[in-house]
């Protein structure tokens, strides 16, 4: 149990950690490149060290070379061994649902995936439908849930109509395209982050864009010499609004990687009313096909302000789907009604976020309530305090820790220990804010 009092104002500055999402792809597109890759600032957290045990059982060399560092000497696209007991995923969502992309295309070999058991509730069955269209076999546990075995086979191209917006589907569609025969196409309903086809049009593979449809064309190779992680805005997030709920407060983050699919929290804060300064990459114009294979960094310089309630559309929700339980936190201390729509997806999460969200947050005094789809909450100026389990979820022990400092009588978080699955150092920055470091 960690105690987080209230405080009257967060100064100073802190570096965003490494961003785990792209540290998982990374990580994967090295272990599928046939010359050693080096990735720099790469984060080492539980989620993403369960990655690089995941590449060392198919066969890649992983050797970390100091505090951020990691040189993975892959073993090319094709050349997965077949390990000889299941690969262990540990709680990491993107490694079970990416990793099988590329598994499902190493004809005649057999893996299976299992984790932890949070990982057990999260369904695979939206990666199962595509890449059985593509010749692969998914056998996963009641049809739907890990532990699950994927048989390699030869595939074929696809067109896929995702059901929902979502980058890691889209990414294991993708990822299986590379050895698939033709060109594969993923269709979004809404804009996802598309932190892999920048990194494969990094190393040298035929991606394009055109409106919703993104297309991977089957490549021998992939031509990944080195590679550098940015900061976490999902991780910078909570951060970001202490900085905002706290009264006083002046907070500047450094390195944030600012890509425009991960900036829908920062577009909905300033819709709230919140101050946060910084070069952020800039929404596509209409009919760009523009495929960019840089991630955009910058520093962010984060005030407090006057709070007022918005909605969250879903067509917003896929670029700001981590942070969401945040927007619900920022909704108790704004005036008005806040609303977040189309957001069923946090359902499926380490936890069940929103029914986590409204029970967390009603418990310190927030009135709110869930839907089928998301949740409301009517602002009333701030938070009494109390008592918020983590229920296991990373994002749900940072934002109990995020609530305690701007309540008004501080909250006891039950399992804080999870924040170390995404951001290892967040207690100790977020002391070096309070002044307690």
């Amino acid at each position: 149990m960690a105690r987080f009092t209230p405080v009257r104002r967060l100064r100073g500055e802190v570096t965003a950690p490494p961003d785990k999402s792209i540290s998982h792809r990374a990580a994967l597109l090295a272990a599928m490149s046939a010359e050693p890759v080096r990735i720099s600032n790469y984060l080492h957290a539980a989620d993403t060290t369960s990655t690089l045990g995941a590449l060392r059982a198919v066969g890649a060399l992983v050797e970390r070379r100091d505090d951020a560092d990691v040189v993975v000497r892959g073993v090319g696209l094709r050349g997965a061994r077949e390990p000889g007991e299941p690969i262990d995923v540990g709680n990491a969502g993107t490694l079970m649902r990416l990793l099988p992309g590329w598994l499902a295309a190493q004809d005649g070999r057999v893996f299976e995936l299992d984790g932890d058991a949070s990982i057990r509730r999260r369904p695979v069955d939206r990666i199962a439908e595509p890449l059985a269209r593509m010749g692969a076999q998914i056998e996963a546990s009641g049809g739907r849930f890990p532990p699950f075995v994927v048989r390699g086979r030869r595939l074929q191209a696809i067109e896929y109509e995702l059901p929902v917006a979502s980058a890691q589907v889209k990414s294991c569609v993708l990822l299986a395209g590379l050895l698939a025969g033709g060109t594969t196409t993923v269709i979004e309903p809404a804009p996802s982050r598309d932190h892999t086809e920048r990194m494969l049009a990094g190393a040298g593979v035929a991606v394009s864009r055109e409106g919703s449809r993104v297309s991977v064309t089957s490549t021998d190779e992939l031509d990944t010499q080195s590679l550098t992680i940015p900061g976490d805005l999902s991780s910078a997030a909570f951060m970001i609004a202490a900085g905002v709920l706290v009264a006083g407060s002046r907070v500047l983050v450094r390195d944030v990687g600012v890509n425009w699919t991960r900036t829908g929290f920062l577009r909905v804060l300033e819709r709230m009313g919140a101050i946060v300064l910084g070069e952020l990459e800039p929404l596509p114009a209409p009919g760009d096909r523009t495929v960019a294979f840089r991630e955009p960094i910058c520093d962010l310089d984060v005030a407090a302000g006057p709070l007022q309630g918005t909605t969250v559309e879903p067509n917003e929700v896929p670029l700001a789907i981590d942070e969401l339980p945040l927007v619900a936190l920022l909704g108790c201390f704004a005036e008005g009604q806040t609303v977040v729509r189309g957001a069923q997806e946090l359902r499926v999460k380490e936890s069940d976020r929103i029914a986590g969200v409204v029970e967390g947050l009603r418990g310190l005094g927030a009135e709110i309530e869930a839907t089928d789809d998301g949740f409301a909450v009517t602002g009333t100026g701030g938070l009494r305090g109390g008592s918020i389990d983590a229920r296991g979820d990373h994002r749900m022990a940072m934002l109990g820790a995020v609530a305690g400092l701007a309540s008004r009588e501080g909250v006891e978080v039950s399992g804080m220990e999870a924040a170390a699955v995404s951001y290892p150092g967040f207690l100790e920055d977020l002391g070096r804010l309070v002044g307690t470091a």
